[in-house]
């Protein structure tokens, strides 16, 4: 496994010479399930075009008709066996005879390019769920860590936006690119049979067009990048404004909020006018070349009439399929702005996609059946990534079935780093973290976190109801609801809510106060039934009386299950089996709370302090 990626910023090709871009092909592989479908959705738009152009052709057989004239070479040839066998199946009258040619034609085409646009669009839709499934897949096996210097509003640009461009580029590219291609290869054999010196006039300016494709690409793929990722930038600020209004308003800082909305929507305002700029340099220079060849056309078509090289019929037929192909010259720049749209999307989701964890189950790793009986810590050390300054200096303890660990220390003493290193958040830098005897990099972590319950001192609900937070994630009676309620004393409050269990909690609970967050947020954890229960802080939004209420429903039902604490309250912990009082990363004090009262160290200061025993100096 390598290194967790990041979402890319920066291209590690170079942006200078590519044209087409080289990541949006990988949705080739997303579309091979549904091959059926594509192929299909080829097939029928090729007859669409193909039908498309047909009446045109139909339309000049009539002109010559209605004129006297007969076409000559493989036209006339048409014409007249059409007149001999397929009109009178029809119609005696020639004239409703080519009618009847000219809406079958166009009957023809709605019903080719109906499908087409079934297949296409529902083949977007399933790529689209798949790609972002994916994406989605590769964020929830990242570590948590991953999260950390990483805002939530960019990772959910990529994921909805970034990938919605992605499902265009299928739904709509893919048309686009038959369209040009069955248009020009139908047309191009049309009317080089009908006149090749016209198509020679028509075709040869179109040269042009190529040169003009490849300075607009390699310019504007940069900048439409920069657009999407100041796309996710604004994103980012605007879930953060939001996530955090009543901070914002209790300090009056909607302007500044406001100033930094205003400066990433300036950045992504300047990328799009640049790339508008290009592109907009781009799109007139293909009605020029278009102009070019047309203007050419019509003046060599007319010496051409004048010396008998091709009828009137068939010169409103070229005339009439070369304004059909104008759209595809058209269609072909708003398909090279697209794809390079589509590219820098590609960019972003399939880094994404392509997301490698750094913590993950070993060659060999078993998983732990049994309940956990022991933890224990081994001349642990840790270091976060990216900072140079330790956070855990050789930390060793040992915690058995049943056994209740506290720790306790200053704010950055390394208490909830312990914790996260039991998660498997982080992996040690040095030492050993046993779980029943077994190096815990040796189990899986499906395993040993189904053993674990986990209550954070920033407790996260999800949107939904009461009874959604709690059995979250699995199935569970209404007994045992009720009873994982009464565990974490949230059965009184719960009750007078009107709906009870069923009251929606609103956007990360924000409809509940905070103790009340935290006592949903241990119901959940002690519904797992957990042979270990990790408890960050979890009291801290509590009052006294309730705390103690749930450390005797605790103490009561604990049974064999083992519990570790962090608390800078130390009633939490008063009544731990063993207390760790740590300071600057490793273990300055440790022992039961009378033992540690006793010692007048650092355990006895704040113990003084919480209760109000310190003297005043």
């Amino acid at each position: 496994m390598t290194r967790a990626q990041s979402i890319s910023t920066s291209g590690t090709e170079d942006e200078r010479t590519q044209v087409l871009g080289r990541r949006i092909w990988r949705v080739i592989p997303y579309i091979k399930p549904y091959w059926g479908r594509a192929l299909t959705g080829i097939l029928s738009n090729g007859m669409a075009r193909f039908s498309d152009l047909l009446p045109f052709v139909f339309i000049g057989f009539a002109v010559d008709y209605y004129s006297g004239n007969m076409a000559s070479g493989a036209f006339g040839s048409m014409r007249t066996w059409l007149d001999e066998n397929l009109f009178p199946l029809i119609s005696d009258n020639l004239a409703i005879g080519y009618g009847a040619l000219i809406f079958f034609g166009f009957a023809s085409l709605a019903v080719w390019q109906g499908i087409s646009e079934y297949c296409w669009q529902t083949l977007g839709y399933k790529v689209q769920h798949d790609i972002r499934m994916d994406a989605t897949q590769s964020l929830i096996r990242m570590e948590a860590s991953y999260y950390d210097l990483r805002q939530t509003g960019v990772l959910m640009s990529v994921l909805s936006a970034d990938v919605n461009q992605l499902e265009d580029v299928i739904s709509d590219s893919s048309t686009s690119i038959i369209r040009i291609i069955v248009t020009f290869l139908t047309a191009g054999a049309i009317l080089t049979l009908m006149s090749w010196e016209l198509a020679a006039v028509l075709f040869g300016p179109l040269i042009l067009i190529f040169p003009m494709v490849y300075f607009f690409s390699t310019r504007v793929q940069r900048k439409y990048r920069k657009q999407r990722e100041s796309t996710g930038g604004i994103s980012a600020v605007l879930e953060n404004v939001i996530s955090g209004i009543s901070v914002v308003q209790a300090y009056n800082a909607q302007e500044w909020e406001s100033d930094r909305v205003s400066q990433e929507s300036e950045d992504y305002r300047d990328q799009a006018i640049g790339a508008s700029k290009d592109r907009n340099r781009f799109i007139p220079g293909i009605y020029l070349v278009a102009g070019l060849a047309f203007g050419m056309l019509v003046s060599v078509g007319g010496w051409l009439m004048e010396n008998d090289r091709i009828t009137a019929g068939g010169f409103v037929t070229f005339l009439l399929i070369m304004t059909r192909m104008t759209m595809p010259l058209f269609i072909f720049g708003m398909l090279v702005n697209q794809l390079q749209r589509g590219e820098a999307a590609a960019r972003r989701v399939f880094d994404m996609v392509d997301l490698e964890p750094t913590i993950f189950d070993n060659p060999g790793a078993s998983a732990l059946d049994n309940p956990i009986e022991s933890v224990q810590f081994e001349d642990v050390h840790f270091t976060y990534p990216e900072t140079e300054t330790p956070v855990l200096n050789g930390i060793s303890f040992d915690v058995d079935a049943g056994g209740f660990l506290g720790i306790m220390g200053h704010t950055g003493a390394g208490k909830s780093t312990i914790l996260k290193l039991l998660l498997r958040y982080y992996e040690p830098n040095r030492g050993v973290i046993r779980i029943n005897g077994i190096n815990i990099q040796d189990l899986t972590l499906e395993s040993v976190r189904n053993h674990l319950g986990f209550v954070s001192q920033d407790p996260f609900l999800f949107y939904g109801t009461i009874r959604d937070n709690v059995v979250y994630a699995r199935d569970a009676s209404d007994s045992e609801l009720q009873t994982a309620l009464d565990l974490a004393g949230a059965t009184e409050f719960v009750s007078e809510l009107t709906e009870t269990v069923d009251t929606m909690v609103g956007d990360r609970g924000v409809k509940l106060s905070g103790g009340q967050r935290a006592r949903i947020s241990l119901a959940r954890a002690l519904l797992k039934k957990p042979s270990l229960l990790i408890l960050d802080e979890a009291s801290s939004a509590l009052d006294a009386e309730t705390e103690k209420q749930i450390q005797a429903n605790l103490l009561e039902t604990g049974g064999t299950r083992t519990t570790i604490a962090v608390a800078h309250r130390l009633s939490t912990i008063r009544n731990a089996d063993e207390i760790l009082s740590m300071v600057d990363g490793a273990i300055l004090e440790r022992g039961t709370h009378d033992i540690l009262v006793a010692n007048n160290g650092v355990y006895s200061s704040q113990w003084a302090i919480q209760t109000g025993a310190l003297e005043e100096e």
